[in-house]
């Protein structure tokens, strides 16, 4: 029987959500790839046990997540099998989170942000994770077919209901964030989060002044994808492989070709050498270094690489020449 480690939370910091009571850890376990149906569950539970063991308190996942169409859903059944038997006493210190949006079954309410999508989402998402409730429920991505507003009222319902204690969104953009941000106010929803790609070569969320937006608003931004497919680690320093794929929202990295990409990720790896630090834990703490960033969320199925990361916290602070140094080559 699984007892988790009484030094769970030694020496690791939390940050809020925005001027929320939301706390999360500055990294976070996302279960985005390799967590579905086709996944050894007994691999995932160790990673998963030991990432709480680490501090590491909440979980990231949503009802799409699995492995393709035949396993929509399976991340959430493989996170909810391991709460059920392993982790339902320590249930109050977790923070999980879904989100709906994106395909999960068959027809025009198997995708999307419509009310009777998210209605029916958490209720099967809470079934699928054996909870009664989730900490954060998330709009996955903007929805251009449904009106914000009958989105927004129906996650503030989905709060009114019990079966979620805070809300956020994932992928919107100013435009759509303002909206949402003004019937939430109206409504009272706790809104905390919005959820982007973002990472130490990727500062969209900045320049758009999303970032601005959130914070002055009380909310957050939590950052998937941090590391860029991996991008951002000593993986690529030799070169960027022809199977690599890059998410599409870091597309444009790519635009002068892959040798400059290469040789912009060896000057910043000096950088990293230079803090005592890998490329990876770096570029994780380049994130953490703004406080409108609630978390990162990091995607691995390896202890060694999680501890790893988690080495980021050590050192989060950068000298002036540092931040120079890095804006130099990221911009």
């Amino acid at each position: 029987m699984y007892s988790a480690s009484d030094n769970r939370y030694k020496n690791n910091s939390v940050r809020h959500a925005g001027q929320t009571g939301l706390m999360l850890p500055p990294i976070s376990l996302g279960l985005w790839r390799n967590f579905g149906s086709a996944a050894p569950l007994s691999d995932r539970r160790d990673v998963i046990l030991h990432a709480f063991d680490k501090g590491v308190f909440h979980f990231d996942v949503a009802n799409h997540y699995g492995n393709g169409e035949t396993g929509f859903g399976t991340s959430e059944e493989l996170l909810g099998q391991i709460l059920k038997d392993d982790l339902k006493a320590y249930r109050d210190e977790l923070v999980i989170s879904t989100k709906v949006g994106y395909e999960i079954h068959d027809g025009p309410y198997g995708i999307g942000t419509s009310r009777k999508s998210l209605i029916q989402g958490i209720n099967d998402s809470l079934q699928r994770l054996n909870l009664d409730y989730v900490d954060i429920y998330y709009a996955h991505r903007y929805d251009d077919k449904t009106p914000v507003e009958e989105t927004a009222y129906a996650l503030n319902d989905i709060v009114r209901s019990g079966k979620a204690l805070y809300v956020g969104v994932s992928n919107y953009e100013v435009p759509e964030m303002k909206k949402a941000i003004e019937i939430f106010k109206k409504l009272g929803t706790p809104f905390v989060l919005d959820q982007m790609s973002m990472n130490l070569l990727n500062n969209h969320v900045e320049t758009s002044g999303l970032a601005k937006l959130l914070k002055d608003n009380g909310a957050g931004v939590i950052a998937y994808g941090p590391l860029c497919e991996g991008l951002l680690s000593d993986r690529y320093l030799n070169g960027i492989t022809d199977e690599f794929k890059i998410h599409h929202t870091n597309s444009s990295l790519l635009d002068n070709g892959k040798d400059a990409l290469v040789a912009k990720l060896n000057s910043l790896n000096e950088i990293a050498k230079g803090r005592h630090q890998t490329l990876s834990q770096m570029s994780l703490a380049w994130l953490l270094r703004d406080p409108v960033v609630a978390s990162v969320i990091i995607g691995t199925t390896n202890n060694d690489h999680l501890d790893e990361n988690l080495k980021a916290l050590d050192n989060l602070e950068f000298s002036s020449d540092e931040v120079n140094e890095i804006n130099k080559l990221i911009k």
